[in-house]
């Protein structure tokens, strides 16, 4: 009658440990994409704020490293529950993304630091504490 009742223990053992390796890389995971996004945001700055540094290598890490958050993000499952969450990341980071891309990053190279630090001051920190904001959401337990 015991043989029974272990392998059911012994089961549900095995199972809370697979769910809770499941929220640690959960957890493991947004915070990676945080450093990512932090990288990413790192590589702008740095062109923004030095002349010296708008050549082609770092036009290259720019969209290197705005390219590896998309792909983290692409990659990423939504912990039970938060699948809205995970897409209004996700939407937001490609929003983000674009005006970087298709404004930030032409206005710097053009000289335009001024309206360039406008809008990384305005729409772009507002999403950026939106991304940073979601991924806390959905790293929290």
């Amino acid at each position: 009658m015991k043989k029974p009742f272990v392998k059911y223990l012994l089961a549900g053992f095995v199972m809370i440990c697979l769910a809770l390796t499941v929220v640690a890389a959960n957890a493991g995971e947004f915070g990676e994409l945080k450093k990512k996004i932090n990288d990413a945001r790192d590589t702008l700055v740095t062109m923004l704020n030095n002349k010296d540094k708008r050549g082609a290598d770092q036009q290259k890490a720019v969209k290197e490293t705005a390219d590896a958050v998309s792909a983290a993000i692409g990659k990423m499952k939504a912990p039970a529950g938060k699948e809205a969450k995970l897409k209004e990341l996700a939407d937001t980071w490609a929003a983000f993304k674009k005006t970087r891309e298709a404004e930030l990053v032409p206005m710097i190279l053009a000289g335009k630091d001024d309206d360039a630090k406008k809008l990384a001051g305005g729409v772009q920190k507002e999403r950026m504490g939106k991304i940073v904001a979601l991924c806390d959401e959905l790293d929290a337990k």
